[in-house]
């Protein structure tokens, strides 16, 4: 990814330089008042956007599938912690449901049959 970007800011640079040659010989005409330094830096985006698509194509190709690898990971770490937390609240409930089965069966607990004897 980052080899692109790199890729496509040179090519933009090197658009920006031959504008602006193109621009103060006079070739390619000058912006408006003060902005030429506008002026140029559109132009060279212009001229550079097409180039960087045609040229980078096997590149961006690149990029996109790192981009599409990493998302994936990403997709899948996070069904992996819902899964994690899902197996967590089914033990929990379980753990909550056996405690009040076991207190209508007529069952006491242990943690609140000490409670009981003690107090009696």
């Amino acid at each position: 990814m980052l080899r692109y970007t790199l890729m496509r800011l040179g090519i933009f640079v090197g658009c920006l330089v031959v504008v602006w040659g193109l621009v103060y010989s006079g070739v390619a005409p000058r912006g408006l008042g003060d902005s030429n330094g506008m002026w140029v830096v559109m132009l060279a985006l212009v001229v550079s956007a097409p180039i960087s698509f045609v040229v980078l194509r096997k590149e961006r190709d690149r990029a996109s599938i790192q981009v599409v690898e990493r998302v994936d990971r990403m997709k899948s770490n996070l069904e992996a912690n819902r899964n994690q937390e899902d197996e967590a609240a089914d033990a929990a409930s379980a753990k909550t449901s056996s405690k009040t089965s076991a207190t209508t069966s007529g069952e006491v607990p242990s943690d609140v049959s000490g409670a009981q004897s003690r107090t009696a």
